[in-house]
């Protein structure tokens, strides 16, 4: 949280410092939208995400920096989706397994007829967060699909 608030400060910062200059301000909204290219290329989105805020908020009336601004927000929100997407993936694997390894240990004891309440509560608890990251896995899948279908426009 320290890490993106100082950067967002030099990310404001380096907006003032170039609203100070003399160019004119496609080009300092054109440089903004290259630092956040830049940046999400290096895969720090985070970073980038936040410098084109900063654009959109600082150059609302430079229709081509808005333009690439979007095109930016829509890469780096897709990349950061599909690493959520990878470790929700993982998640699932985990408590896949983990569900299924409990299923067998229950229905072993339900057929020798000494399943416990406790089991059967956990065993429930179990699939509900297993179907919980399922659902969570889903909703990533379509959040993809989605920014990629808008990309293609």
């Amino acid at each position: 949280m320290i890490r993106l608030t100082r950067q967002l400060i030099l990310c404001l910062a380096s907006a003032l410092l170039l609203t100070g200059c003399g160019e004119n301000l496609q080009e300092q909204a054109a440089q903004l939208a290259q630092q956040a290219a830049t940046l999400c290329e290096e895969n720090r989105l985070d970073e980038a995400r936040l410098l084109i805020d900063s654009l959109r908020r600082t150059y609302p009336d430079i229709v081509e920096a808005r333009k690439a601004a979007l095109r930016l927000h829509q890469d780096v929100e897709l990349k950061i989706a599909q690493q959520e997407l990878a470790r929700t993936d993982s998640l699932l694997v985990l408590a896949n397994r983990e569900l299924e390894a409990l299923q067998r240990q229950v229905d072993a004891h339900k057929a020798a007829l000494t399943a416990t309440a406790d089991e059967l509560t956990n065993l429930t608890r179990t699939r509900m967060r297993r179907d919980s990251i399922r659902t969570q896995f889903e909703a990533l899948g379509m959040k993809i699909r989605y920014i990629r279908q808008k990309q293609n426009l």
